[in-house]
């Protein structure tokens, strides 16, 4: 029993290390080889100084940028063979040889792993109690390319990759402003992920920033291997399908959000960077309206709401009215469904039921089927599968129609965290109108408002403008108004910082006669 003591406290010891780092070389390198298992990744490169002094560069291959060691750590140590004999060693390294930007020591274990594995070198020096920490973070890593998920016509093709100082990166390329702060931490026990947010000071409400920072501290995890992880730990209301933030790979769409006083959470290892406070209107909102005509967004934005609304009560208004409430249906049309529906055995509801769980399958199996084949599987399954419904009388055609419809425009919807909202609500109308009839879709549709408004994001009303009511900032919601009107912020999202746009920004035509007459008149002079 004593013997199983002793063993179990050497274990502690072996788990939990010295503070200290040891002063031999030695120690040091057997002591970061048995840390790690001495796995092959992680490279040691010892270095003679001379006098019998010797260091060692310590790097993980894969994740550092091997050229930066080679050319500006291991080469510049061998070029210039210090003299040690007048200073220590530790600062001529220190302060002029490591040809790398940023460059600290590192007085513990704790944060020389976390350096280490974060892709930074080591260099460790013979009797110095203390290592030097190089920024050659690197690897091979993806390449910008345009967003996938959210397609343009008209804007920028850049997108965000997993790498989060290449994203930080692509934002800072729009928001040249000292003023647009970062701030880093790690989070989650074993994984140790990089997690950032990032905000404009004088604009985002400090409010918002404060509670976006305590909500990251508060979490206590092992692992953060994507956002979703993070927004599902500091998000206001768990139960709900609606997002209460709001993710987008796009960095023209992060710099405009950050620039309405909103703060942006990124995690490395991801191309979905966060954003909060999400609104309901922001996600039918699309980064391209910004870049054409305000009458043209306008209308799109009503489209998007209809497409919505569509996407949801579409399967339900069919069952209502075909079920309880046949004289709101035109003659003609209620007796060609109804030869339709003559040789169906099943009722409207379990009609419905069967279509769009067969049109979930059938998208389903598209998006995790390879990408050759996927889009042909889900075409032809939705052909092959309705008509054989149709002719073998399971189905009505004008089912098949209105399931065809809703998905259509489920598709449509601008923001895929919305469309799966959508089509899990959809089930819910389709239930309360086969019991009510429409008087259920609207007891359903004020259900729905009612929870809506209860919903918060960052303790911003989610139905903001709109409720609570906020005149000055209806210019930017289903109706967009030119730039040059849209002269205030979000009031609920910014600080006092409210002015966007300044006076007299509207175009205005020549003075005088204008530029047409001048050019006519001396068109006529020169032709006399």
């Amino acid at each position: 029993m004593k013997k199983l003591k002793i063993q179990k406290k050497q274990a502690e010891h072996n788990e939990q290390p010295s503070k200290a780092i040891h002063s031999s070389i030695q120690d040091q390198i057997n002591y970061i080889k048995e840390k790690t298992g001495n796995s092959i990744d992680v490279v040691i490169r010892k270095l003679q100084l001379g006098d019998g002094k010797s260091a060692a560069v310590v790097f993980v291959e894969g994740i550092a940028d091997s050229k930066a060691i080679n050319d500006f750590l291991i080469e510049s140590i061998m070029k210039h063979r210090p003299n040690h004999n007048s200073r220590p060693i530790f600062e001529i390294l220190f302060e002029e040889v490591v040809a790398l930007g940023d460059v600290k020591e590192i007085t513990d274990w704790d944060n020389l792993y976390l350096s280490l594995m974060s892709g930074e070198s080591i260099i460790l020096v013979d009797g110095a109690k203390k290592a030097l920490s190089a920024s050659t973070r690197g690897g091979e890593q993806r390449s910008i390319q345009e967003p996938g998920s959210q397609v343009t016509v008209r804007g920028p093709r850049d997108g965000f990759t997993e790498s989060i100082r290449t994203n930080t990166a692509l934002i800072r390329r729009r928001i040249q402003n000292p003023n647009l702060w970062l701030e880093n931490m790690k989070i989650g026990s074993v994984t140790k992920t990089d997690v950032s947010i990032m905000y404009i000071k004088g604009i985002a409400k400090d409010e918002i920033v404060e509670e976006v920072r305590n909500r990251l501290q508060r979490i206590e995890i092992d692992s953060i291997l994507e956002s979703g992880y993070i927004e599902q730990l500091i998000e206001d209301q768990a139960f709900t399908t609606f997002p209460t933030l709001y993710h987008t790979e796009r960095p023209d769409m992060v710099a405009g959000n950050l620039l309405e006083g909103r703060v942006a959470i990124i995690v490395n290892g991801t191309p979905f960077v966060l954003i909060a406070p999400a609104v309901f209107i922001q996600f039918f909102q699309s980064v391209e309206d910004y870049y054409g005509r305000a009458d043209i967004a306008t209308a799109l934005r009503f489209l998007r709401i209809l497409i919505f609304f569509i996407s949801i009560i579409a399967p339900a208004a069919y069952i209502a009215a075909t079920t309880f409430h046949q004289e709101m249906i035109p003659t003609q049309l209620l007796v060609a469904i109804a030869a339709q529906r003559e040789a169906v055995p099943f009722p409207a509801l379990f009609e419905a039921l069967i279509m769009e769980v067969a049109f979930e399958i059938l998208r389903e199996a598209g998006v995790r089927m390879p990408r050759a084949v996927g889009s042909a599987i889900s075409i032809v399954g939705a052909l092959v599968i309705g008509q054989a419904a149709v002719q073998a009388g399971i189905v009505s055609p004008a089912m098949v129609i209105i399931v065809a419809i809703t998905a259509i425009a489920n598709f449509a919807t601008p923001a895929f965290a919305v469309a799966i909202s959508a089509r899990l609500i959809r089930f819910g109308f389709m239930f309360a109108a086969a019991t009510f009839g429409f008087y259920g879709i609207i007891l359903g549709v004020i259900i729905l408002a009612v929870h809506l408004c209860s919903l918060r994001s960052f303790g911003v009303p989610y139905l903001t403008p709109m409720a609570p009511l906020i005149l000055a900032n209806l210019g930017d919601t289903i109706v967009r108004l030119p730039m040059w009107a849209q002269k205030k912020r979000p009031k609920l999202f910014t600080s006092d910082n409210e002015q966007r746009v300044g006076d007299n920004q509207k175009p205005q035509p020549p003075e005088g006669r204008g530029m047409v007459n001048s050019v006519i008149e001396k068109g006529d002079r020169d032709e006399q």
